[in-house]
């Protein structure tokens, strides 16, 4: 498994290219007050100080709220949606680009956020039919990668990865969703009172961690989320064989010890998350599913699949979990849908 995000957006480029519809290709730079994008990766900042990784809330976190700075970067309007690119800035060196797609039609529609594992890069985004999928029902959406991901993965030693920097990947990322929400909020075109997220693997455990943070996140749905950090560094495949005992020192584990899932998850009010299990996932081993499963306040809050194709299934056959729950009446059902959460659209 590659583990260096760079290289793995590259593959998923040549993966996607073909499928990517014109959303991207209509996009065109927005003025910028006279810098550049490289800007944003040098720039430094009086206020920098120091960002505590252990606190989930940006309250506590020493990170200043009113650090941020929005820039629009491009902007696409297809006959459903609306696409922007918004690269959002609150802490020096680390720019984030943000995908907000809103649906036409609709004066302030409840938005969810995407967040998928950390070997994503932003293409899914600009995918035409993963825009139309998100902004069915009247939704919008909002995507970006975690710290050290992507486009977030620059100026770093090769040597450090999300893995070996767990806490900050974590603790930062915790505190971005809850910024993110507080940009939206300061846009005033998506409704932020209560928002659903979508989180993958490490996105997932991410969006378990800014849920417990922020009650803005009304609903979760995780997908395969990683947790039990002291099993899931022994077992989980992502980690090379190689650098493993270096993350099984007590030092390491005392780190991320507050930033275990499966700490936060009895504390979620039964029907506010959903974690979705597959059977045979490479990424967290069997009996780490089965701890954070058992970590969930209720039950019927999880969802196992026999394979990802029984997944995908009820992906395609099944209305979204999430959109049922942030709106007042059902979503119609439909007979084709594409799954923002499948490994196999958009990626």
């Amino acid at each position: 498994m590659n583990r260096y995000p760079f290289l793995a957006a590259a593959t998923m480029f040549i993966c996607v290219a073909s499928s990517l519809g014109q959303a991207a290709q209509d996009t065109k730079p927005a003025s910028n007050g006279g810098s550049t994008i490289a800007d944003s990766y040098l720039r430094a900042d009086s206020r920098e100080g120091t960002e505590d990784w252990t606190a989930l809330s940006i309250e506590k976190s020493g990170l200043d709220p009113s650090s941020m700075t929005a820039v629009a970067f491009g902007k696409s309007e297809r006959p459903e949606f609306t696409s922007e690119v918004v690269r959002v800035q609150w802490r020096p060196g680390d720019p984030i680009d943000l995908y907000v797609v809103r649906p036409h039609g609709v004066a302030k529609p409840p938005v969810i956020l995407f967040l998928y594992d950390y070997l994503s890069d932003t293409d899914r985004f600009r995918n035409e039919a993963w825009c139309r999928e998100v902004v069915k029902h009247g939704f919008a959406a909002v995507g970006f990668v975690s710290a050290l991901t992507g486009q977030r993965y620059h100026t770093r030693p090769m040597r450090e990865w999300f893995v070996s920097e767990l806490q900050e990947s974590l603790g930062t990322s915790t505190h971005d969703v809850q910024m993110v929400i507080n940009y939206l909020a300061s846009r005033g075109d998506v409704d932020t009172a209560k928002v659903g997220m979508l989180g993958e693997n490490s996105g997932g455990a991410i969006a378990i961690l800014a849920a417990a943070a922020d009650s803005r996140i009304a609903f979760v749905d995780a997908i395969n989320p990683w947790g039990d950090w002291p099993d899931w560094l022994k077992e989980s495949l992502v980690v090379p064989e190689d650098e493993r005992p270096a993350y099984l020192k007590p030092a390491f584990l005392q780190e991320v010890a507050m930033l275990d899932p499966v700490k936060y998850l009895p504390q979620f009010s039964p029907g506010r998350i959903r974690i979705e299990q597959t059977a045979g996932d490479p990424m967290t081993p069997k009996d780490v599913q089965a701890k954070i499963a058992a970590s969930a306040s209720f039950p019927g809050d999880v969802v196992q699949y026999p394979d990802v194709r029984a997944q995908i299934h009820v992906w395609m056959t099944q209305n979204w979990w999430l959109k049922e729950r942030l709106q007042p009446s059902p979503v119609p059902p439909t007979t084709a849908q594409v799954n923002p959460g499948d490994k196999t659209s958009g990626r």
